[in-house]
């Protein structure tokens, strides 16, 4: 697994405390919600910002 940037990591970690309750274990739904809840021109980042939170959620669950 590659290190992700601390934008990456930063971003996700504002969002899942800002937004913590519309995001789910599935990582189709975040790239949804992702979209809707902040400005991201790229679609690479945007997914990787996706996978980062579904990453973050499904640990959660887990613990």
């Amino acid at each position: 697994m590659a290190i992700k940037p601390t934008y990456i990591k930063a971003t996700s970690q504002e969002l899942l405390e800002k937004h913590g309750e519309k995001f789910t274990g599935s990582f189709d739904e975040n790239k949804q919600v992702v979209s809707e809840v902040a400005i991201i021109n790229s679609k690479r980042v945007r997914n990787r910002i996706a996978g980062a939170v579904t990453r973050k959620v499904n640990r959660r669950k887990n613990i």
